[in-house]
């Protein structure tokens, strides 16, 4: 009777632990279920989830950092047609990004309509010096001028020139330079983001995810169009992606990551490069390949975002994106810092410069799971192109096109300590319980099972011995 007992308990053993199992088992699909659609729900645009919280008001802080480029042979360029030589002038830091998204309207179709409002505060703790540093750099009248006005016209321009006392370089401050001055010649405010406090970048409309959580962040329509009409083919005017502060969640990193740019007036996409940590917290690194401004030769899709023969070498030119046609026929170019990933001759036609991966690409910090971006680094740079003439003096001694670089820019913002730690509490360490408790179960139950069973074997093999004796 005793062994028929001990038989029985070990046999319900067995059988207990293997529901333990099967339970461990079954909560593996049924907890990731359960924190998908946790995620969808926090992840989806709409009043009271997390991530309409991040989405209205920018979470962390956003700064903008500029660096400028002093030309140190300004004479000699003007006098014997020498390169400019330059050197790097920064930080100026300014937070941007820090007023909350206005006129948010909700429509039927699953979308929001906003305005993103612009305004910088300048840092002085966070910058080499104040506003009022001085910079010699390109006369950007001069050098607008100088391409919106037809060649027939250029006498003119050279008696404007002449009249203002203006020359290819001007030596202005940080504070003119970025927000405005009043330019001599043209009798006008100047200046690389001039107008920007008190500006709006606008109207964007995104989907929410609501109906489909696949589509939330993605632009809907910008300035009330689906495609842009900078360029002259329907591929290049395509909208694709979100603003990049998200993207859907569950990321494939496998997938590129898309998204549209106002400040480049145009959409790119980001590859995976490695998966990092950031204060505890798994996060992908997305970088922009060096295909995404290279020359139509080595990538085809950007032809048709090549639109000056002349400039750009019959389009060979690598590294520089012509956006004049979205700033009113300026001869604006971007490009990456110190043209990294340009051709070579952009670094001989101006010296000193010196591209960096480091510290010059851009890259998405992107949290796997919620789609949301942790920290990123924006780099772009600013140039203007300016040539030779045979009228206009202060050009007379250029000897060919130049693609000149004003300043570049480092936007970027990461979570703070305060963010991370809520994150890893209300998502990470969540997560990571219930997957210890899916094991565990699993684990225990397995093991239970097993160890019953292996018990049951020797006890019955020590019972039969017993009765043959």
């Amino acid at each position: 009777m005793d062994c028929c007992n001990r038989r029985s308990g070990l046999i319900v053993g067995a059988v207990f632990g293997a529901l333990v199992a099967i339970l461990g088992g079954i909560l593996i699909p049924l907890g990731n279920s359960i924190i998908e659609r946790t995620v969808e729900k926090e992840a989806v645009i709409d009043p009271g989830t997390t991530a309409y919280d991040n989405w209205v008001s920018a979470g962390a802080k956003v700064y903008r950092q500029f660096w400028f480029f002093d030309v140190t042979n300004a004479k000699e360029v003007l006098q014997n047609g020498a390169n400019p030589v330059v050197v790097e002038k920064g930080p100026y830091t300014y937070t941007t990004r820090y007023l909350p998204k206005e006129n948010v309207t909700f429509n039927p179709n699953h979308t929001a309509s906003f305005l993103l409002p612009l305004g910088a505060i300048f840092e002085p703790s966070m910058s080499v010096g104040p506003e009022e540093d001085k910079v010699t750099s390109l006369n950007l009248a001069l050098a607008g001028a100088y391409s919106a006005v037809p060649q027939v016209l250029h006498p003119m321009l050279e008696n404007l020139i002449k009249s203002s006392n203006s020359s290819l370089f001007q030596h202005r401050t940080v504070k003119e330079l970025l927000w405005g001055y009043i330019d001599p010649m043209l009798k006008g405010t100047v200046g690389l983001f001039a107008p920007y406090n008190g500006t709006y970048d606008g109207f964007y409309t995104v989907y929410t995810g609501k109906n489909d959580i696949s589509k939330v962040g993605i632009i809907d329509m910008w300035r009330g169009s689906r495609s842009l009409d900078f360029w002259d083919d329907k591929y290049c005017n395509m909208i694709n992606g979100t603003d990049a502060s998200s993207f859907q969640p569950f990321v494939d990193k496998e997938k590129p990551l898309y998204f549209f740019s106002s400040d480049i007036c145009r959409s790119v996409s980001a590859s995976f490069q490695e998966s990092m940590d950031l204060k505890g917290i798994e996060v992908y690194r997305f970088t922009l390949l060096p295909s995404t401004l290279a020359a139509p030769k080595d990538n085809p899709d950007n032809k048709c975002f090549c639109r000056d023969q002349k400039t750009t070498k019959n389009c060979t030119m690598a590294g520089v994106l012509d956006i004049s046609s979205c700033q009113g026929g300026k001869p604006i170019y971007i490009s990456l810092p110190h043209f990294l990933h340009g051709s070579q001759s952009l670094r001989e036609d101006v010296l000193g410069l010196n591209p960096s991966y480091e510290h010059h690409s851009t890259f998405l910090d992107v949290e796997p799971i919620t789609g949301f971006t942790l920290r990123f680094a924006k780099r772009i740079q600013v140039n203007m192109m300016y040539g030779p003439s045979k009228v206009i003096t202060v050009l007379k001694k250029v000897k060919d096109y130049t693609i000149f670089p004003l300043v570049w820019l480092n936007e970027t913002a990461a979570l703070d300590d305060e963010t991370a730690d809520m994150f890893k509490k209300e998502l990470i360490s969540r997560i990571k319980m219930l997957d210890i408790i899916q094991k565990a179960l699993l684990g225990i139950g397995v093991a239970t099972s097993v160890l019953c069973l292996i018990s049951y074997c020797l006890v019955r093999r020590s019972d039969n011995q017993s009765k043959l004796v």
